[in-house]
């Protein structure tokens, strides 16, 4: 069965990275980069960092399959803040504590953490150059590349590629003119997301991301999971930390199977319809 009529949404968001989250397990929903992007707009559509539909789980363990597109319509392999919204959604409709959300990143495991947390264990952390991807092999502890003041960054894959740059002060890094050079640098043939983080003490890191395809976010949560794991491989923090972005903090622990567990908050805007004349204009 295709959906023909409008479509109902929920608007959701994880410290202010948000999403327009659409239910699809009852039907399907094959909408094209352009109308993806539509329905992204914050002008002309819904508005989101990421599109968010959720689809009937491939594999018998999960719960439900959770499918991902950027703000441009392309498919993105994982979102931190986006599985810890669609993890609440799905316990609340099973009255349950845990949930497992499948992703094409793979299985991921997500409880209630407390009443207004939810903690989702991200998977492992890839670190070889292969699996980050890289365009060649090379120390993913020290990437070559620069941009202005930023250098030397880690290569971290949480599901989907971080390049991750450590400064002495985040907030005054112009992100907005290298992170896009920098998502888009010949190193990345699958383009990456762009983190520059400070760290504050052992057990804090303040940290800005540009993301592929969307832009500078409010958070980021496979950025965080990729901020802790690059830290700890520099030495820099414990393997537990908050992680603070613009929208807000993050606990993150880099675990000892190298899976990185990240436990946040979330919330719901609103919901609504999408009218299907929306969709034309993609």
């Amino acid at each position: 069965m295709t959906i023909t009529n409008d479509i109902p949404f929920i608007k959701m968001h994880g410290l202010g990275n948000d999403f327009v989250v659409i239910d699809a397990r009852a039907g399907s929903l094959d909408l094209s980069n352009a109308e993806a992007a539509a329905i992204a707009n914050r002008r002309t559509g819904v508005g989101c960092d990421q599109l968010i539909v959720l689809e009937p789980p491939r594999d018998e363990h999960a719960d439900v399959f959770m499918a991902i597109r950027n703000a441009d319509g392309t498919a993105a392999e994982a979102c931190g803040n986006a599985t810890r919204c669609v993890a609440s959604m799905i316990m609340r409709e099973n009255t349950t504590r845990h949930t497992i959300i499948e992703t094409v990143a793979g299985l991921l495991d997500a409880e209630t953490a407390d009443e207004k947390l939810i903690s989702v264990d991200m998977g492992p952390a890839r670190l070889d150059w292969r699996d980050i991807p890289l365009g060649k092999a090379m120390d993913t502890l020290h990437l070559g590349i620069q941009s202005g003041p930023l250098s030397d960054p880690v290569g971290v894959n949480i599901g989907n590629p971080h390049a991750v740059f450590f400064v002495d002060d985040a907030d005054a890094t112009d992100l907005h003119t290298h992170g896009p050079l920098l998502e888009h640098h010949a190193l990345f043939p699958e383009r990456a997301n762009i983190g520059v983080a400070q760290v504050i003490s052992q057990h804090q890191i303040r940290l800005r991301v540009w993301e592929r395809g969307v832009g500078e976010t409010a958070a980021c949560g496979s950025g965080a999971c990729a901020a802790i794991v690059a830290a700890c491989r520099r030495k820099l923090t414990a393997t537990s930390a908050d992680v603070v972005l613009n929208g807000g903090t993050l606990a993150m622990q880099w675990l000892p199977d190298t899976h990185v567990q990240m436990t946040g908050p979330v919330a719901i805007s609103f919901t609504g319809v999408i009218d299907r004349s929306l969709l034309a204009q993609g």
